[in-house]
């Protein structure tokens, strides 16, 4: 290279990195920091909802590990959506949505600013899902930090929940509860910041994260208000650095095998139905394949392990201080149910990382030894039928008796149903039908756990089944099916279902069926015209326009089918 054409080389190239540089200075850098990498904080703390009012503390703690480890911080926010205070209502539209909103802000902030890692933080449910799909997307070594669990709230010597306040507006509308005692569950189910404290979405997806090897070990249950949460967010800052330096990234991570421990760990946790859906995204983010009949076949060779509500009696601070995740996955491990080979953040694989777990221990009995499951199978289970052809998720366990066929109760909103089950006009018997809550046609999935809450609440969770194309909040259980896919705004079979129509849901034969002639529902789509969507401007508009079924995750960037 000439001298003239070198000088030109550095003068262009000073052009270009100059105002980069200066803009830098103008944040207090200095000439050094430009040899250092820049790692992001993706920081959701909000005070919308207390499963994010206790994040800044962590994404303090964040930055200042980060600087001590020799990395530039470089914090953005990424929003949050509360499911438990949006059920019911017009926002919960707003949810799933929020999921895609998190994603595209993390892989914009670290594509468009070129950092070297990102360190995600989340608390409420899509924060989850949504965190790890851009760390997935953006590919630069990540990790990610669970806000922690919520403490339960007590009344009357038994723990409460979220979940708690549900069920109590059915037992009250029932003439089961006094509006005393309904008074005082709803004021003191949730004392502090953290989110849901059962085995719901959120506490179901930090495990799995964790079993995924994008967690630090025991990070998954610890609680938002302890201080071991906020020591576990500094060591895991610690951690990307040494990651970024080795170049492990998130797709290293993430693998069909490592996917095969996650939902491991959300079988043997008793999880949510949610994380079904969400690891179909994940899996998409990850371009790894992974279908919705993978849960099925990891369900019937992974027992539930965990006595957690919803169905069960623990919080998951009681499973924390049982061993936390890492002793249901020393459990897996041993027994065959787990790859011990996997990469995980760390540097180290699953097995090292389990290597100096304890056995079970013996004055615990929130973890179950494997040859004493809670039930012998998964309780995520894969229904088909002509209601279902692409497939639906039930949860399974918890029941006396899976199998229910009776007259269809048909409702085209969330709010209609809840009305009858609160007006007693629901019996011992129905098959509801909650329908057009789809991702297409809600838009944007909207959860039932009033619904669901209120059934319960009125002691019909057992002989009453609930089939929707929208989804269930984590704290859901009883005889309910969702994610029902065709939805019924794409002319699914549940857009056919009339009023009086026999419908059977059985998870032994994992059959989902309307009791009606092929004939007859031919007749029936002959008549069947799609609605108008209800939205037709902004983000809600866009979701429906884009999102794929929820047997496909209901992503937005599945261009291919």
């Amino acid at each position: 290279m000439t001298e003239a054409n070198r000088r030109s080389k550095n003068i262009t190239e000073g052009v270009a990195r100059a105002p980069n540089r200066s803009m830098y200075y103008a944040m207090g850098y200095t000439e050094k920091d430009f040899g250092k990498p820049m790692i992001g904080v993706a920081n959701g703390h909000s005070t919308i909802t207390p499963c994010n009012s206790g994040l800044q503390k962590l994404a303090d703690a964040a930055v200042d590990a980060l600087k001590a480890a020799g990395a530039n911080p470089q914090v953005f926010g990424t929003p949050t959506i509360s499911d438990g205070m949006a059920m019911g209502t017009e926002g919960m539209k707003y949810s799933l949505v929020s999921r895609e909103v998190i994603a595209d802000c993390v892989e914009t902030c670290v594509g468009g600013q070129w950092m070297d890692g990102v360190l995600v933080i989340g608390g409420c449910d899509k924060n989850m899902p949504g965190g790890m799909m851009g760390m997935l997307r953006a590919n630069v070594p990540s990790i990610y930090v669970y806000g922690g669990t919520i403490l339960p709230g007590r009344y009357k010597g038994q723990d409460l929940n979220i979940v708690s306040v549900f069920e109590a507006v059915g037992q009250f509308s029932a003439g089961k509860m006094s509006e005393e005692d309904f008074c005082q569950i709803e004021r003191r189910a949730i004392p502090g910041s953290g989110s849901c404290g059962g085995m719901y979405t959120a506490n179901t997806m930090s495990s799995a994260f964790e079993a995924l090897g994008l967690s630090l070990p025991y990070s998954s249950t610890e609680a938002n208000v302890h201080d071991e949460k906020v020591t576990s967010t500094a060591r895991a800052a610690q951690v990307l650095v040494e990651a970024v330096k080795k170049d492990i990234k998130p797709r290293d991570i993430v693998t069909k095998k490592s996917l095969e421990n996650a939902v491991a760990v959300i079988m043997a946790t008793g999880g949510s139905t949610n994380a079904v859906l969400h690891f179909l995204a994940i899996a998409h983010a990850a371009e790894v394949e992974w279908t919705i009949d993978d849960f099925e076949r990891m369900r019937k060779k992974v027992p539930v392990l965990c006595d957690l509500k919803p169905s069960g009696k623990y919080l998951a601070v009681d499973l924390h201080r049982a061993g936390g995740i890492p002793a249901v996955m020393k459990v897996l491990l041993e027994a065959g149910l787990l790859h011990g080979d996997c990469l995980t953040i760390t540097g180290k694989t699953v097995a090292q990382n389990l290597a100096e777990v304890p056995p079970l221990r013996a004055d615990q009995d929130v973890i179950r030894p494997i040859g004493d499951p809670m039930y012998a199978e998964g309780h995520l289970a894969i229904l088909r039928g002509n209601l279902a052809p692409e497939g639906c998720v039930a949860k399974i366990t918890g029941l006396k008796n899976p199998v229910i066929t009776g007259p269809a109760r048909v409702f085209d909103d969330e709010q209609s149903a809840l009305a009858a089950i609160m007006a007693n006009r629901i019996k011992a018997g129905d098959v509801m039908v909650l329908r057009y809550l789809g991702p297409k046609g809600g838009p944007g999935m909207p959860e039932m756990l009033a619904p669901t809450g209120a059934l319960i609440g009125q002691g019909l969770g057992e002989s009453v089944g609930l089939i929707t194309d929208g989804r269930f909040s984590g704290g859901t259980w009883g005889m309910v099916v969702g994610h029902v896919a065709p939805e019924a705004y794409e002319g699914g079979v549940i857009a056919l279902v009339h009023e009086g129509d026999s419908i059977t849901i059985d998870a032994h034969t994992l059959q989902l069926q309307l009791n009606v002639g092929d004939e007859e529902l031919a007749r029936r789509r002959a008549r069947w015209k799609q609605p108008a969507p209800r939205y037709t401007r902004g983000v809600l508009a866009k979701f429906a326009f884009n999102a794929a079924s929820a047997s496909r995750g209901a992503v937005l960037d599945r261009y291919e089918d």
